[in-house]
């Protein structure tokens, strides 16, 4: 079954280096780079419950930081005010939002009753970037999932997911962003993505 709670948590937990293993992904197209990270994610869902969120959380990490750019997905989601920041906010947001995005895969994921990803297509786009449209299809009677991934880059790596097929997770996250930044600038954003996360965790 997959929880539909978005939180996270970690203190104590490290978080394997954010440098992807560029070697392994460099001869992957974007189809192949979802393809793969959907088949490791179902291989979690099988033993979600023998490992636990933390356990989950650890073994998505990696993953995780490979298939993810999730630098440039910080960047994304913060928009025009991240070149405002220091060097050392923008490296605690892109750890707070790196810490944020795997717990919610280790917190959702939690469980595994059948269900099945499938590739739709994938669309070239014109600026070079590319559009793998899947489905999570799920059991007992509940509808798919549209989910849609926007990779960008050699190796292709997630820089957007779409929901739905439409809705941009990181439009999401800029628009709630912007009122934390309003309230109390990069440390309000990394404050609250570490009590997500704590919170996704269980503490």
């Amino acid at each position: 079954m997959i929880a539909r709670r978005p939180a996270i948590r970690l203190g104590l937990l490290a978080l394997p280096a954010l440098l992807p293993a560029r070697r392994a992904a460099a001869q992957e197209g974007p189809q192949q780079v979802i393809e793969g990270f959907h088949a490791q994610l179902l291989a979690v869902m099988r033993e979600a419950q023998r490992l636990g969120v933390r356990g989950r959380f650890e073994r998505l990490a990696p993953v995780m930081a490979r298939v993810f750019d999730l630098p440039a997905m910080t960047r994304i989601a913060v928009g025009p005010p991240w070149t405002g920041f220091s060097p050392a906010e923008q490296q605690a947001l892109i750890e707070a939002f790196s810490r944020w995005s795997i717990a919610t895969y280790a917190n959702r994921f939690d469980g595994f009753s059948g269900e099945s990803f499938q590739t739709i297509g994938v669309q070239a786009m014109p600026n070079g970037d590319a559009l793998v449209r899947t489905r999570l299809n799920r059991t007992g009677g509940q509808e798919p999932v549209q989910l849609s991934y926007l990779l960008r880059g050699n190796p292709p790596r997630v820089v957007d997911i779409y929901l739905t097929g439409t809705i941009s997770e990181l439009a999401s996250r800029r628009a709630e962003f912007t009122t934390l930044i309003r309230e109390g600038g990069a440390g309000r954003v990394i404050a609250e993505l570490q009590a997500r996360t704590q919170r996704l965790m269980g503490a």
